[in-house]
């Protein structure tokens, strides 16, 4: 007897010490069918990605212990980047730390107050190859 092949959920990391922000993001991309966890700063982020290997990761830049870019310049030292898809989402909008980040091999960059939980979904949606 055939058994059908398991289908596994992407998975998507959450690095993000505004708890209130996560839990949004979190529930809408669990509703859209993606495994989802959260972390609440950057220590806890680099070890989260080298113990679970997520699809995808949502990186906020400003937190406690180590900053978003310390976890990137880490995850780059370390073979993640440019492979793992990050995005990062963020409070500033200024173009040197947009250029700067995204020379950091991020995939896409967010302005937290100009984005709902339906554009992040947008966002991973299209890393994923899914419109």
């Amino acid at each position: 007897m055939a058994t059908a092949a398991k289908i596994t959920k992407k998975s998507i990391l959450i690095v993000e010490d505004d708890l209130v922000i996560a839990k949004l993001l979190a529930n809408r991309l669990k509703r859209s069918g993606y495994a989802v966890q959260v972390v609440g700063n950057g220590s806890e982020g680099v070890a989260a990605i080298e113990k679970k290997k997520p699809d995808l990761v949502l990186l906020d830049i400003v937190m406690p212990k180590m900053d978003g870019y310390m976890v990137l310049q880490e995850l780059r030292e370390k073979g993640f980047l440019p492979a793992l898809p990050v995005i990062v989402i963020s409070n500033s909008g200024e173009p040197v730390a947009i250029e700067r980040i995204r020379n950091m091999g991020v995939r896409d960059y967010l302005i937290k107050v100009n984005i709902s939980p339906g554009e992040v979904l947008e966002k991973v949606n299209n890393v994923f190859g899914n419109k």
